[in-house]
């Protein structure tokens, strides 16, 4: 009863409904048609393996997982073409790149919801974890 008030409470402040917002998320599940064939083939057979090999750690998150990578222009450059795919494929990522000061690393942090750090697990190669 008391979620009930609540949403009915930001309702009446023209807070959009809490409940209408949920049932609008994606599920757990890579939807390739997002991208066209030339840039899905470029995301999963180019990108992805160039990352994956260039990868120095990953540090397990409660709600997913960050990955640390050179922090080149290059690099970076392919990693930013990589999330404006990953958006559109997985839009239930919460994604950010992180750049430290001082000649820091580059880091990509990938987490979400309840659910999305199994999601990372068990749809990434294993390779992204060692």
């Amino acid at each position: 009863m008391k979620t009930f008030l609540i949403i009915a409470m930001f309702a009446s402040l023209g807070v959009p409904n809490l409940l209408e917002a949920a049932k609008h998320e994606s599920p757990f599940a890579c939807d390739r048609a997002a991208l066209t064939p030339e840039k899905r083939k470029r995301h999963f057979d180019k990108l992805s393996p160039a990352l994956r090999s260039l990868r120095k750690s990953t540090h397990e998150l409660a709600d997913g997982f960050e990955f640390e990578f050179p922090a080149d222009a290059a690099t970076y450059q392919l990693l930013a073409e990589w999330v404006g795919g990953e958006r559109l494929c997985c839009p239930f990522f919460d994604i950010d790149l992180h750049v430290e000061r001082e000649g820091g690393g580059l880091w990509l942090r990938l987490t979400g919801r309840e659910g999305v750090k199994q999601f990372i697990k068990s749809d990434f190669p294993p390779e992204w974890f060692k």
